[in-house]
């Protein structure tokens, strides 16, 4: 499958991000120009998913040791260079042109699929074999060598033939025939969950298992975890449903944000309140909404994508 890059307004939105990250990061940031950020944060999602991006940059680039940062810089043409250096100064400069090289064509967006933040899809492979991807998930597709690596995020899988397609992952491998499966990266492993027939799992040690319908595991740097039963209303996003039993409303959330562009915050008194129902996940704003009117919680808006929920104050 070919790879292409984001569109040239893809590429707009990174530069104009990294401009923003520049501009506040140099201290010369007037009001007006706070001002201005909200403003183009506020036009298009797609601006506040740039933005949010920037942000985590920083905080990781804040980490740089000095020399790197400086090998980062040197990589630049001489005059620009010392230009930049001057105007903004590395701890400004890194995460700007780091961003900018993370949207381009050469980098992280040149996986085959991804889908940004909320979005979900579905594609049939030329094998017959039909692939969903969940929300911020990116896979790169090699079907002549039957195989599917999973960079980041969430995949369903079902494979109808006997060829076995295997999945790629940072821990191992899943290799499925006649079966459906989820595989999802996770910080510190790839969880696999088996909803038909059966796969082989290969750890990065080449130790091999097999999974079972209803049965899922976790593969680590360490191996494959213990299998346990699992229930299928888990993995729900796949019909666009959100699914909650008796669920911590903490643990909830933490599952909603992935569907949210932006911040969701919410007071650690949430935490231990109880989810029952199913949701759908179009419409992430609604669901917080219904949360609002069956639970002792309210939803205050600074933006569209800054969202905090706090306890719901008692009448007088």
């Amino acid at each position: 499958m070919s790879r292409s890059g984001p569109s040239p307004e893809a590429r707009q939105v990174a530069r104009a991000a990294a401009q923003w990250l520049a501009l506040l990061e140099s201290g010369s940031a007037t009001e007006r120009d706070h001002a201005g950020l909200q403003q183009w944060r506020d036009n298009h999602t797609r601006h506040e998913q740039a933005w949010q991006k920037a942000q985590l940059l920083r905080q990781r680039f804040a980490q740089l040791p000095q020399a790197l940062a400086m090998a980062s810089l040197d990589r630049l043409q001489p005059g620009r260079r010392a230009v930049l250096k001057r105007a903004l100064g590395v701890a400004a400069l890194v995460p700007a042109v780091w961003l900018l090289s993370r949207q381009l064509p050469i980098d992280v967006w040149r996986a085959d699929l991804y889908t940004a933040t909320g979005e979900r899809k579905q594609v049939p492979l030329a094998d017959g074999s039909s692939l969903q991807l969940n929300t911020a998930s990116a896979v790169d597709v090699d079907l002549a060598q039957r195989r599917l690596t999973l960079v980041d995020g969430e995949l369903a899988l079902t494979v109808p033939g006997k060829a076995p397609l295997t999945v790629q992952t940072r821990y191992g491998q899943v290799i499925v025939s006649q079966a459906e499966v989820c595989v999802r990266q996770l910080p510190d492993g790839c969880q696999v969950s088996v909803l038909k027939g059966a796969v082989q799992v290969r750890d990065g040690r080449g130790q091999v298992a097999t999974l079972q319908g209803g049965q899922q595991a976790r593969l680590q740097s360490t191996g494959l975890g213990p299998m346990s039963p699992f229930d299928a209303l888990q993995l729900g996003w796949r019909d666009g449903v959100l699914t909650a039993q008796n669920q911590p409303l903490g643990d909830f959330l933490r599952e909603l944000e992935r569907y949210r562009p932006g911040v969701l915050r919410w007071a650690p008194s949430l935490e231990t309140l109880r989810v029952t129902g199913s949701f759908r996940l179009e419409d992430t704003d609604r669901i917080l909404s219904l949360l609002a009117s069956t639970l002792a919680l309210e939803v205050h808006s600074r933006t569209r994508y800054w969202v905090t929920l706090t306890p719901r104050k008692k009448l007088a």
